[in-house]
Protein backbone atom coordinates (compact mmCIF):
# COMPACT_ATOMS: atom_id res chain seq x y z
CA UNK A 1 0.00 0.00 0.00
CA UNK A 2 1.69 3.29 -0.77
CA UNK A 3 1.36 6.60 0.91
CA UNK A 4 -1.20 7.86 -0.86
CA UNK A 5 -3.14 4.74 -0.45
CA UNK A 6 -2.81 4.54 3.24
CA UNK A 7 -3.69 8.39 3.75
CA UNK A 8 -6.87 8.35 1.38
CA UNK A 9 -8.20 4.61 3.69
CA UNK A 10 -7.59 7.09 7.05
CA UNK A 11 -9.04 9.96 6.32
CA UNK A 12 -11.98 7.61 5.33
CA UNK A 13 -12.49 6.78 8.65
CA UNK A 14 -13.00 10.16 9.96
CA UNK A 15 -16.33 10.25 7.65
CA UNK A 16 -19.62 8.76 9.13
CA UNK A 17 -20.95 5.55 7.85
CA UNK A 18 -20.65 4.93 4.74
CA UNK A 19 -18.12 8.21 4.03
CA UNK A 20 -16.06 6.84 0.82
CA UNK A 21 -19.43 6.67 -0.81
CA UNK A 22 -21.04 9.54 0.40
CA UNK A 23 -17.54 12.16 -0.54
CA UNK A 24 -18.20 10.13 -4.23
CA UNK A 25 -21.37 10.59 -4.49
CA UNK A 26 -20.82 14.71 -3.46
CA UNK A 27 -18.53 14.70 -5.94
CA UNK A 28 -20.74 13.81 -8.72
CA UNK A 29 -23.74 15.73 -7.33
CA UNK A 30 -21.66 18.92 -6.36
CA UNK A 31 -22.88 20.77 -9.58
CA UNK A 32 -26.59 20.07 -8.68
CA UNK A 33 -26.84 20.90 -5.16
CA UNK A 34 -29.04 23.58 -3.81
CA UNK A 35 -26.00 25.45 -2.64
CA UNK A 36 -22.71 25.87 -2.75
CA UNK A 37 -21.88 23.94 0.76
CA UNK A 38 -21.76 19.99 -0.05
CA UNK A 39 -19.20 20.94 -2.69
CA UNK A 40 -17.14 22.53 -0.35
CA UNK A 41 -17.26 20.26 2.69
CA UNK A 42 -15.99 17.83 0.12
CA UNK A 43 -13.13 20.10 -1.23
CA UNK A 44 -12.63 20.68 2.43
CA UNK A 45 -11.96 16.58 2.49
CA UNK A 46 -9.78 16.59 -0.15
CA UNK A 47 -7.62 19.78 0.77
CA UNK A 48 -6.94 17.70 3.64
CA UNK A 49 -5.83 14.75 2.16
CA UNK A 50 -3.18 16.97 0.06
CA UNK A 51 -1.66 18.43 2.90
CA UNK A 52 -1.27 15.03 4.69
CA UNK A 53 0.53 13.85 1.41
CA UNK A 54 2.72 16.82 1.79
CA UNK A 55 3.42 16.49 5.75
CA UNK A 56 4.76 12.61 4.82
CA UNK A 57 6.31 13.18 1.94
CA UNK A 58 8.63 15.04 3.07
CA UNK A 59 9.57 17.65 0.46
CA UNK A 60 7.24 20.65 1.32
CA UNK A 61 6.26 22.74 4.08
CA UNK A 62 3.14 23.85 5.72
CA UNK A 63 0.84 27.02 4.82
CA UNK A 64 1.70 28.45 8.05
CA UNK A 65 5.80 27.90 7.66
CA UNK A 66 5.31 29.81 3.66
CA UNK A 67 3.92 32.32 5.27
CA UNK A 68 0.41 33.93 3.20
CA UNK A 69 -0.39 32.48 -0.10
CA UNK A 70 -1.44 35.56 -2.59
CA UNK A 71 -4.53 36.11 -3.00
CA UNK A 72 -6.04 34.47 -6.21
CA UNK A 73 -8.51 36.00 -8.68
CA UNK A 74 -12.05 34.13 -9.54
CA UNK A 75 -10.84 33.24 -12.44
CA UNK A 76 -7.46 31.56 -11.04
CA UNK A 77 -9.66 29.38 -8.12
CA UNK A 78 -12.38 28.55 -10.80
CA UNK A 79 -9.79 26.55 -12.86
CA UNK A 80 -8.68 25.07 -9.53
CA UNK A 81 -8.83 22.02 -7.34
CA UNK A 82 -7.92 22.79 -4.08
CA UNK A 83 -8.81 25.88 -1.62
CA UNK A 84 -5.68 27.80 -0.55
CA UNK A 85 -5.81 29.48 3.16
CA UNK A 86 -8.12 32.74 3.22
CA UNK A 87 -10.50 31.68 0.58
CA UNK A 88 -14.34 31.07 1.80
CA UNK A 89 -15.19 28.51 -1.09
CA UNK A 90 -13.97 26.04 -2.83
CA UNK A 91 -13.17 25.70 -6.28
CA UNK A 92 -16.18 23.77 -6.94
CA UNK A 93 -18.43 25.53 -4.49
CA UNK A 94 -16.96 28.68 -6.54
CA UNK A 95 -17.57 26.85 -10.02
CA UNK A 96 -21.61 26.07 -8.44
CA UNK A 97 -22.25 29.27 -7.58
CA UNK A 98 -21.27 30.78 -10.61
CA UNK A 99 -23.43 28.65 -12.50
CA UNK A 100 -26.68 29.65 -10.48
CA UNK A 101 -25.46 33.23 -11.23
CA UNK A 102 -24.94 32.52 -14.93
CA UNK A 103 -28.78 30.41 -15.05
CA UNK A 104 -30.25 33.94 -13.36
CA UNK A 105 -28.94 35.63 -16.91
CA UNK A 106 -29.60 33.17 -19.14
CA UNK A 107 -30.94 34.75 -22.32
CA UNK A 108 -33.34 31.37 -23.45
CA UNK A 109 -35.33 31.81 -20.16
CA UNK A 110 -38.05 34.67 -19.31
CA UNK A 111 -37.53 37.83 -17.30
CA UNK A 112 -39.80 36.18 -14.89
CA UNK A 113 -38.02 33.25 -14.55
CA UNK A 114 -34.76 34.87 -14.51
CA UNK A 115 -36.10 37.12 -11.70
CA UNK A 116 -37.53 33.75 -10.29
CA UNK A 117 -33.96 32.35 -10.39
CA UNK A 118 -32.42 35.64 -8.67
CA UNK A 119 -34.83 35.41 -5.76
CA UNK A 120 -33.49 31.69 -4.78
CA UNK A 121 -29.82 33.09 -5.25
CA UNK A 122 -30.69 36.10 -2.69
CA UNK A 123 -32.48 33.63 -0.19
CA UNK A 124 -28.99 31.23 -0.15
CA UNK A 125 -27.22 34.50 -0.13
CA UNK A 126 -29.22 35.74 3.07
CA UNK A 127 -28.42 32.94 4.93
CA UNK A 128 -24.26 32.79 3.52
CA UNK A 129 -21.66 33.75 5.92
CA UNK A 130 -19.76 36.64 4.96
CA UNK A 131 -16.53 35.19 3.74
CA UNK A 132 -19.17 33.76 1.20
CA UNK A 133 -20.57 36.46 0.52
CA UNK A 134 -17.38 38.17 -0.72
CA UNK A 135 -17.09 35.19 -2.74
CA UNK A 136 -20.17 36.15 -4.59
CA UNK A 137 -18.94 39.90 -5.11
CA UNK A 138 -15.95 38.83 -6.23
CA UNK A 139 -17.62 36.59 -8.84
CA UNK A 140 -19.98 39.23 -9.79
CA UNK A 141 -17.20 41.78 -10.40
CA UNK A 142 -14.95 39.67 -12.23
CA UNK A 143 -16.95 36.95 -14.05
CA UNK A 144 -19.45 38.98 -15.84
CA UNK A 145 -17.56 40.82 -18.11
CA UNK A 146 -18.25 42.40 -21.78
CA UNK A 147 -16.69 40.45 -24.30
CA UNK A 148 -13.53 42.23 -25.29
CA UNK A 149 -13.09 40.61 -28.73
CA UNK A 150 -17.40 41.86 -29.57
CA UNK A 151 -15.70 45.14 -28.27
CA UNK A 152 -12.59 45.05 -30.51
CA UNK A 153 -14.70 44.92 -33.20
CA UNK A 154 -17.37 47.12 -32.36
CA UNK A 155 -14.49 49.96 -32.08
CA UNK A 156 -12.89 49.18 -35.74
CA UNK A 157 -16.56 49.48 -37.28
CA UNK A 158 -17.36 52.86 -35.33
CA UNK A 159 -13.83 53.95 -36.38
CA UNK A 160 -14.26 53.05 -39.58
CA UNK A 161 -18.75 54.77 -40.17
CA UNK A 162 -17.06 57.85 -38.38
CA UNK A 163 -17.80 60.58 -41.05
CA UNK A 164 -20.03 58.38 -43.05
CA UNK A 165 -23.76 57.74 -42.75
CA UNK A 166 -23.21 54.54 -40.89
CA UNK A 167 -21.96 56.59 -38.04
CA UNK A 168 -24.75 57.15 -35.24
CA UNK A 169 -25.19 53.08 -36.03
CA UNK A 170 -21.91 52.32 -35.70
CA UNK A 171 -21.57 53.89 -31.73
CA UNK A 172 -24.63 52.86 -30.76
CA UNK A 173 -23.52 49.31 -31.78
CA UNK A 174 -20.45 50.09 -30.04
CA UNK A 175 -21.97 51.29 -26.95
CA UNK A 176 -23.76 48.16 -26.72
CA UNK A 177 -20.79 46.26 -26.84
CA UNK A 178 -19.57 47.90 -23.75
CA UNK A 179 -22.33 46.68 -21.65
CA UNK A 180 -21.35 44.12 -19.45
CA UNK A 181 -23.30 40.80 -18.58
CA UNK A 182 -23.21 41.95 -15.10
CA UNK A 183 -25.90 44.95 -15.86
CA UNK A 184 -28.21 41.96 -16.97
CA UNK A 185 -27.73 40.34 -13.70
CA UNK A 186 -28.37 43.36 -11.41
CA UNK A 187 -31.69 44.01 -13.84
CA UNK A 188 -32.31 40.30 -13.25
CA UNK A 189 -32.06 40.76 -9.64
CA UNK A 190 -34.19 44.02 -9.69
CA UNK A 191 -37.06 41.87 -11.05
CA UNK A 192 -38.69 39.92 -8.32
CA UNK A 193 -40.25 42.07 -4.96
CA UNK A 194 -37.72 42.42 -2.68
CA UNK A 195 -34.57 42.57 -5.32
CA UNK A 196 -34.18 46.66 -5.21
CA UNK A 197 -33.75 46.38 -1.43
CA UNK A 198 -31.55 43.22 -1.56
CA UNK A 199 -28.91 44.93 -4.06
CA UNK A 200 -29.36 48.46 -2.12
CA UNK A 201 -27.95 46.03 1.01
CA UNK A 202 -25.74 44.07 -0.56
CA UNK A 203 -23.75 47.24 -1.44
CA UNK A 204 -24.22 48.44 1.44
CA UNK A 205 -22.27 45.62 2.91
CA UNK A 206 -19.62 45.60 0.40
CA UNK A 207 -18.63 49.01 0.14
CA UNK A 208 -15.93 48.91 3.12
CA UNK A 209 -14.12 46.19 1.47
CA UNK A 210 -13.47 48.03 -1.42
CA UNK A 211 -11.01 49.99 0.36
CA UNK A 212 -8.78 46.70 0.26
CA UNK A 213 -10.20 44.58 -2.60
CA UNK A 214 -9.77 46.53 -5.84
CA UNK A 215 -11.39 43.64 -8.07
CA UNK A 216 -14.78 44.70 -6.42
CA UNK A 217 -14.77 48.16 -7.74
CA UNK A 218 -15.80 47.35 -11.29
CA UNK A 219 -18.92 46.08 -9.90
CA UNK A 220 -19.50 49.02 -7.28
CA UNK A 221 -19.17 51.32 -10.52
CA UNK A 222 -21.61 49.41 -12.04
CA UNK A 223 -24.18 49.60 -9.01
CA UNK A 224 -24.00 53.03 -8.63
CA UNK A 225 -24.65 53.62 -12.33
CA UNK A 226 -27.62 51.42 -12.06
CA UNK A 227 -28.68 52.70 -8.83
CA UNK A 228 -28.83 56.42 -10.09
CA UNK A 229 -31.25 55.36 -12.95
CA UNK A 230 -33.37 52.97 -10.49
CA UNK A 231 -33.67 56.28 -8.04
CA UNK A 232 -33.93 59.24 -10.66
CA UNK A 233 -35.29 61.92 -8.35
CA UNK A 234 -38.34 61.52 -11.32
CA UNK A 235 -39.15 58.47 -10.11
CA UNK A 236 -39.42 59.74 -6.30
CA UNK A 237 -42.35 60.35 -4.04
CA UNK A 238 -42.24 63.84 -1.61
CA UNK A 239 -43.59 62.69 1.06
CA UNK A 240 -44.38 64.93 4.34
CA UNK A 241 -43.54 63.10 7.55
CA UNK A 242 -45.97 64.15 10.20
CA UNK A 243 -46.76 62.87 14.16
CA UNK A 244 -49.66 60.88 12.23
CA UNK A 245 -47.30 59.08 9.96
CA UNK A 246 -47.44 55.69 11.21
CA UNK A 247 -45.02 54.55 14.23
CA UNK A 248 -42.38 52.19 12.44
CA UNK A 249 -41.94 55.55 9.98
CA UNK A 250 -40.99 57.93 13.12
CA UNK A 251 -39.25 55.16 14.53
CA UNK A 252 -36.89 55.13 11.16
CA UNK A 253 -36.52 59.03 11.62
CA UNK A 254 -35.20 58.25 14.77
CA UNK A 255 -32.83 55.45 13.73
CA UNK A 256 -31.59 57.38 10.79
CA UNK A 257 -30.85 60.81 12.08
CA UNK A 258 -27.44 61.51 11.13
CA UNK A 259 -26.75 65.35 12.08
CA UNK A 260 -28.62 66.04 15.57
CA UNK A 261 -29.64 62.74 17.67
CA UNK A 262 -33.32 62.03 18.45
CA UNK A 263 -33.27 62.05 21.68
CA UNK A 264 -36.78 60.98 23.13
CA UNK A 265 -40.29 60.51 21.57
CA UNK A 266 -40.85 64.58 23.01
CA UNK A 267 -37.93 65.22 21.13
CA UNK A 268 -39.39 63.91 17.59
CA UNK A 269 -42.57 64.94 18.39
CA UNK A 270 -41.16 68.30 18.80
CA UNK A 271 -39.44 68.37 15.44
CA UNK A 272 -42.79 67.33 13.89
CA UNK A 273 -45.10 70.13 15.62
CA UNK A 274 -46.71 72.48 13.70
CA UNK A 275 -44.28 74.87 12.92
CA UNK A 276 -42.00 72.23 11.78
CA UNK A 277 -41.70 70.58 8.44
CA UNK A 278 -39.91 67.25 7.74
CA UNK A 279 -39.74 65.67 4.26
CA UNK A 280 -38.62 62.43 2.80
CA UNK A 281 -38.10 61.21 -1.04
CA UNK A 282 -39.82 57.28 -1.12
CA UNK A 283 -38.83 54.70 -4.17
CA UNK A 284 -41.75 52.89 -4.93
CA UNK A 285 -40.02 50.01 -4.39
CA UNK A 286 -38.80 50.51 -1.04
CA UNK A 287 -42.58 52.54 -0.02
CA UNK A 288 -41.72 52.34 4.00
CA UNK A 289 -38.18 53.76 3.86
CA UNK A 290 -37.35 57.73 3.21
CA UNK A 291 -33.92 57.68 1.16
CA UNK A 292 -33.54 61.13 2.33
CA UNK A 293 -35.30 63.09 4.58
CA UNK A 294 -35.02 67.04 5.82
CA UNK A 295 -36.58 68.60 9.09
CA UNK A 296 -37.29 72.35 8.44
CA UNK A 297 -38.30 75.24 10.78
CA UNK A 298 -40.65 77.67 10.47
CA UNK A 299 -39.44 81.06 11.64
CA UNK A 300 -38.86 84.80 11.37
CA UNK A 301 -35.10 85.27 10.91
CA UNK A 302 -32.65 83.28 10.33
CA UNK A 303 -31.40 80.86 12.94
CA UNK A 304 -27.94 81.45 15.07
CA UNK A 305 -28.02 78.53 17.27
CA UNK A 306 -29.60 74.83 17.01
CA UNK A 307 -30.66 74.65 21.03
CA UNK A 308 -33.50 77.04 20.27
CA UNK A 309 -34.72 74.77 17.58
CA UNK A 310 -34.34 71.56 19.56
CA UNK A 311 -35.89 73.46 22.65
CA UNK A 312 -39.02 71.11 23.46
CA UNK A 313 -40.55 73.87 25.86
CA UNK A 314 -40.06 76.67 23.43
CA UNK A 315 -43.36 78.73 22.13
CA UNK A 316 -44.82 77.43 18.97
CA UNK A 317 -43.78 80.11 15.99
CA UNK A 318 -46.76 82.06 15.01
CA UNK A 319 -46.82 80.83 11.42
CA UNK A 320 -48.95 84.10 10.15
CA UNK A 321 -45.22 85.50 11.07
CA UNK A 322 -42.91 83.08 9.29
CA UNK A 323 -40.56 84.49 6.54
CA UNK A 324 -37.99 82.06 6.97
CA UNK A 325 -37.35 78.49 6.22
CA UNK A 326 -34.23 76.96 8.14
CA UNK A 327 -33.04 73.35 6.77
CA UNK A 328 -31.23 72.07 9.83
CA UNK A 329 -30.38 68.49 9.11
CA UNK A 330 -30.91 66.50 5.99
CA UNK A 331 -29.76 62.86 6.63
CA UNK A 332 -29.67 59.98 3.63
CA UNK A 333 -30.45 56.60 5.44
CA UNK A 334 -29.45 54.10 2.74
CA UNK A 335 -25.82 53.50 2.75
CA UNK A 336 -25.67 50.87 -0.17
CA UNK A 337 -27.43 54.31 -2.48
CA UNK A 338 -23.67 56.23 -1.62
CA UNK A 339 -22.73 58.22 -4.71
CA UNK A 340 -26.46 58.59 -5.86
CA UNK A 341 -27.27 62.64 -5.36
CA UNK A 342 -30.64 63.29 -3.87
CA UNK A 343 -30.25 66.64 -1.66
CA UNK A 344 -30.45 68.99 -4.43
CA UNK A 345 -33.32 68.02 -5.89
CA UNK A 346 -34.80 67.55 -2.50
CA UNK A 347 -34.50 70.91 -1.10
CA UNK A 348 -35.60 72.80 -4.37
CA UNK A 349 -39.24 70.57 -4.04
CA UNK A 350 -39.46 71.29 -0.59
CA UNK A 351 -39.01 74.98 -1.38
CA UNK A 352 -41.82 74.53 -4.05
CA UNK A 353 -44.02 73.19 -1.75
CA UNK A 354 -43.23 75.13 1.24
CA UNK A 355 -43.74 78.03 -0.93
CA UNK A 356 -47.23 76.62 -1.97
CA UNK A 357 -48.61 75.99 1.81
CA UNK A 358 -46.82 79.45 2.89
CA UNK A 359 -46.73 82.22 1.17
CA UNK A 360 -44.88 84.67 3.07
CA UNK A 361 -41.79 82.34 3.44
CA UNK A 362 -38.92 84.79 1.16
CA UNK A 363 -35.86 83.47 2.93
CA UNK A 364 -34.78 79.92 2.63
CA UNK A 365 -31.62 78.68 4.28
CA UNK A 366 -29.57 76.11 6.14
CA UNK A 367 -28.73 76.27 10.05
CA UNK A 368 -25.00 74.01 9.12
CA UNK A 369 -22.28 72.09 11.27
CA UNK A 370 -19.01 72.41 9.98
CA UNK A 371 -17.91 68.49 10.64
CA UNK A 372 -14.68 69.23 9.06
CA UNK A 373 -13.38 71.76 10.77
CA UNK A 374 -11.60 70.99 14.39
CA UNK A 375 -9.91 68.53 12.58
CA UNK A 376 -8.00 70.58 10.01
CA UNK A 377 -7.46 73.78 12.02
CA UNK A 378 -5.32 71.32 13.98
CA UNK A 379 -2.89 70.93 10.99
CA UNK A 380 -2.81 74.82 9.81
CA UNK A 381 -3.20 76.17 13.31
CA UNK A 382 0.20 77.63 12.24
CA UNK A 383 -0.15 78.49 8.75
CA UNK A 384 -3.13 80.93 9.98
CA UNK A 385 -1.17 82.58 12.50
CA UNK A 386 1.22 83.02 10.28
CA UNK A 387 -1.44 84.76 8.12
CA UNK A 388 -2.33 87.58 10.99
CA UNK A 389 -0.07 91.01 11.07
CA UNK A 390 1.91 91.85 13.74
CA UNK A 391 0.00 94.12 15.95
CA UNK A 392 -2.79 91.34 15.43
CA UNK A 393 -0.90 88.84 16.45
CA UNK A 394 0.23 90.71 19.25
CA UNK A 395 -3.46 91.59 20.33
CA UNK A 396 -4.11 87.42 20.22
CA UNK A 397 -1.00 87.19 22.32
CA UNK A 398 -2.17 89.49 24.96
CA UNK A 399 -5.91 88.33 25.09
CA UNK A 400 -4.54 84.73 26.06
CA UNK A 401 -2.26 85.39 28.20
CA UNK A 402 1.08 85.15 26.46
CA UNK A 403 3.90 86.56 25.02
CA UNK A 404 3.53 84.84 21.45
CA UNK A 405 0.92 82.58 20.25
CA UNK A 406 1.58 79.04 19.07
CA UNK A 407 -0.43 77.02 16.92
CA UNK A 408 -0.19 74.41 20.04
CA UNK A 409 -1.14 77.14 22.17
CA UNK A 410 -4.10 78.24 19.66
CA UNK A 411 -5.50 75.25 19.84
CA UNK A 412 -4.95 74.68 23.67
CA UNK A 413 -7.14 78.17 23.55
CA UNK A 414 -9.89 77.30 21.48
CA UNK A 415 -10.82 74.41 23.68
CA UNK A 416 -12.21 77.15 26.32
CA UNK A 417 -13.12 79.93 23.84
CA UNK A 418 -16.48 79.45 23.73
CA UNK A 419 -16.82 80.84 27.25
CA UNK A 420 -15.56 84.15 25.57
CA UNK A 421 -17.42 87.10 24.20
CA UNK A 422 -17.96 86.75 20.05
CA UNK A 423 -15.62 90.37 19.49
CA UNK A 424 -13.04 88.64 22.03
CA UNK A 425 -9.50 88.44 19.76
CA UNK A 426 -9.67 84.37 19.86
CA UNK A 427 -13.24 83.94 18.76
CA UNK A 428 -12.50 86.14 15.93
CA UNK A 429 -9.49 84.52 15.05
CA UNK A 430 -11.21 81.25 15.10
CA UNK A 431 -14.30 82.20 13.26
CA UNK A 432 -11.62 83.54 10.52
CA UNK A 433 -10.11 80.54 10.77
CA UNK A 434 -13.36 78.86 9.82
CA UNK A 435 -14.12 81.20 7.18
CA UNK A 436 -10.47 79.98 5.38
CA UNK A 437 -11.82 76.77 5.68
CA UNK A 438 -14.81 76.54 4.17
CA UNK A 439 -13.86 79.18 1.46
CA UNK A 440 -10.38 78.32 0.66
CA UNK A 441 -9.66 74.91 1.96
CA UNK A 442 -10.25 72.46 -1.02
CA UNK A 443 -9.44 69.08 -2.74
CA UNK A 444 -9.52 68.72 -6.21
CA UNK A 445 -11.34 71.98 -6.74
CA UNK A 446 -14.11 71.70 -4.32
CA UNK A 447 -14.46 72.83 -1.14
CA UNK A 448 -13.04 70.30 1.85
CA UNK A 449 -15.59 70.49 4.17
CA UNK A 450 -18.33 67.86 3.05
CA UNK A 451 -21.47 69.95 3.58
CA UNK A 452 -19.88 73.21 2.25
CA UNK A 453 -19.37 70.70 -0.88
CA UNK A 454 -23.09 69.88 -0.87
CA UNK A 455 -24.72 73.30 -0.24
CA UNK A 456 -22.27 75.14 -1.85
CA UNK A 457 -22.61 72.61 -5.37
CA UNK A 458 -26.64 73.10 -4.58
CA UNK A 459 -26.26 77.07 -5.81
CA UNK A 460 -26.06 78.14 -1.96
CA UNK A 461 -23.84 80.50 -0.43
CA UNK A 462 -22.23 81.02 2.74
CA UNK A 463 -23.82 83.48 4.32
CA UNK A 464 -22.80 83.76 8.19
CA UNK A 465 -20.92 81.86 10.50
CA UNK A 466 -22.71 81.16 14.18
CA UNK A 467 -20.26 81.65 17.17
CA UNK A 468 -21.96 78.86 19.96
CA UNK A 469 -24.22 77.96 17.21
CA UNK A 470 -23.84 74.14 18.55
CA UNK A 471 -21.75 74.13 21.81
CA UNK A 472 -23.39 70.44 22.55
CA UNK A 473 -20.55 67.67 22.64
CA UNK A 474 -20.57 66.59 18.83
CA UNK A 475 -20.56 70.41 17.98
CA UNK A 476 -17.59 71.15 19.87
CA UNK A 477 -15.59 68.29 18.82
CA UNK A 478 -16.47 68.87 15.01
CA UNK A 479 -16.10 72.81 14.94
CA UNK A 480 -15.62 74.28 18.49
CA UNK A 481 -19.54 74.91 18.69
CA UNK A 482 -19.40 77.06 15.23
CA UNK A 483 -22.18 76.65 12.78
CA UNK A 484 -23.01 77.95 9.58
CA UNK A 485 -25.70 79.30 7.09
CA UNK A 486 -25.99 78.61 3.78
CA UNK A 487 -28.51 80.99 1.94
CA UNK A 488 -30.82 79.34 -1.04
CA UNK A 489 -31.09 82.44 -2.78
CA UNK A 490 -33.64 81.00 -5.57
CA UNK A 491 -32.64 83.77 -8.26
CA UNK A 492 -29.03 83.42 -8.02
CA UNK A 493 -28.63 79.52 -7.78
CA UNK A 494 -27.71 79.34 -11.00
CA UNK A 495 -25.10 82.36 -11.27
CA UNK A 496 -23.48 80.74 -7.47
CA UNK A 497 -23.09 77.27 -9.29
CA UNK A 498 -21.27 78.87 -12.11
CA UNK A 499 -19.31 80.93 -10.37
CA UNK A 500 -18.14 78.38 -8.02
CA UNK A 501 -17.21 76.44 -11.08
CA UNK A 502 -14.59 79.40 -12.00
CA UNK A 503 -13.19 78.90 -8.51
CA UNK A 504 -15.24 81.89 -6.80
CA UNK A 505 -16.49 80.57 -3.36
CA UNK A 506 -19.63 82.40 -3.14
CA UNK A 507 -20.05 83.97 0.06
CA UNK A 508 -21.40 87.36 2.06
CA UNK A 509 -19.75 90.57 2.36
CA UNK A 510 -20.01 89.40 6.26
CA UNK A 511 -17.67 86.18 5.64
CA UNK A 512 -15.48 87.59 3.33
CA UNK A 513 -14.81 90.77 6.12
CA UNK A 514 -13.11 87.86 8.16
CA UNK A 515 -10.55 87.07 5.53
CA UNK A 516 -9.44 90.26 4.74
Amino acid sequence: MNTSDWISRKVSKLLPASGAKRQGAARDAGAASVGPKAAEVTDAMHGLVESKRSEVGGGGSSTAARGPVASRSTGERLVGTLRRKGEAMSPRALRHTLAELRAVVDGRVSEVEGGRRASVFAQWYAAAPAPERRDCWLLMSEQFVADPQVIKLAQTRFAAAVGTPDEALAEVQYRRATVSPRRRLLQRFSAFPQGIRFLVDLRAEMLPALRTDAQLQALDVEMEYMFSTWFDVGFLDLRRISWDSPASLIEKLIKYEAVHDIKSWADVKNRLDSDRRCYGFFHPRLPDDPLIFVEVALLHEIAAGITPLLDESAAVEDLNKATTAIFYSISNTQVGLRGVSFGDSLIKRVVETLKLEFPRLKTFATLSPIPGFRSWLGKNAAAMLDQLDDKARAELAKAMGLELVTGAQLLLGAEGALELDVKSPLPRMLLRCAACYLCRASIDGKAQDPVARFHLGNGARIERLNWRGDPSPKGLKQSYGMMVNYLYDLKRLDRYRANLLQGKVPASAGVEEFLK
